[in-house]
């Protein structure tokens, strides 16, 4: 029963790590510390497993890695690596940060490789996650400069920044529109790609060692793509509003992560640009997410536990 379990893993389970670890970020930042750390401690056993799964498969069952590997959920291995990352750069665990820095930028080019080969038209939100990954380095490396592990890794972030936007583009011109409408949650990383790439710029124009007209750029970047992400996510809302789609999926997982990566980039700009009203916006966002996690969590632990039931019967 274990081993089937284990092998049942889908690759979309990565979104789960994301999801969590980005809210145990923004719990964070709002001094929720014991909530923080037990979402921690959730993201970073699920990574665990799923790093060791895809450990297991790549050695023990190449050709079936192959096939996932060429899918666009693939890449939430690597925004998973980033995500809990820059949580345990802020928790002060900056070895383990720069190994899971090392780690992504390693898997990062070849599995976008394996994703964009295999790209086709008319695609669902798991699309924009060839932007979200690449825009999570930049957010890990950018955190890991500000924590002392060396300037250079600003411009290592600036450059993956600047390959994520038009990424973002590429993506955007390849996804169904359509999906904003009937998407089974994966939808939501349309404004989740945007809301990560405001949180590295934001990251970005608060390094204090940048001045003039580069840093005043960065500001209006940061602006802007915070301004898209929420304009987006007011349309996505209101599409569950109009068109509810109940029941557990395993892609609601990438709802939560952009309604808590909204949250911490509207947090982040706030800090970096000193725009103070930004922080209730993200405090509320923040508890929108935390609320939205803990329904989706529930969802999962009922649809496991009458699967059991279901199989022992």
């Amino acid at each position: 029963m274990t081993q089937q379990w284990w092998r049942e893993l889908p690759p979309a389970a990565g979104a789960f790590v994301m999801a969590t670890g980005i809210l145990s970020v923004g719990l964070h930042l709002m001094d929720f510390e014991v909530a923080s750390w037990v979402t921690l401690a959730l993201a970073g056993g699920a990574w665990v497993v799923l790093a060791v799964d895809f450990g297991t498969r790549l050695l023990g069952d190449h050709s079936r890695w192959e096939t996932e590997a060429a899918t666009a959920p693939a890449l939430t291995g690597v925004a998973a690596t980033t995500v809990l990352g820059t949580r345990l750069s802020l928790a002060g665990w900056q070895w383990g940060a720069v190994v899971l820095l090392v780690v992504a930028v390693v898997a990062w080019p070849v599995l976008l490789g394996f994703v964009v080969r295999h790209w086709g038209r008319r695609m669902p939100g798991a699309a924009f996650l060839v932007c979200v990954a690449t825009q999570g380095v930049a957010v890990l490396g950018a955190t890991l400069a500000q924590a002392g592990r060396g300037g250079w890794l600003m411009w290592v972030a600036l450059g993956f920044f600047g390959v994520g936007i038009p990424l973002y583009v590429v993506a955007f011109a390849h996804f169904d529109v359509a999906q904003v409408w009937r998407g089974a949650g994966d939808q939501w990383v349309a404004a989740g790609a945007l809301a990560i790439s405001a949180l590295a710029a934001s990251k970005l124009a608060a390094w204090q060692h940048w001045t003039g007209v580069g840093h005043t750029v960065l500001r209006v970047v940061t602006l802007v793509l915070l301004g898209l992400c929420l304009m987006g996510y007011v349309v996505l809302l209101a599409a569950e509003v109009f068109n509810k789609r109940p029941g557990y999926n395993i892609r609601r997982w990438a709802t939560v992560f952009p309604l808590g990566m909204t949250a911490v980039a509207t947090l982040s700009t706030a800090a970096a640009l000193k725009i103070h009203p930004l922080h209730d916006l993200g405090a509320v966002l923040l508890a929108g997410a935390a609320v939205v996690w803990v329904i989706v969590f529930a969802e999962l632990l009922w649809t496991s536990w009458a699967k059991t039931q279901g199989s022992r019967a």
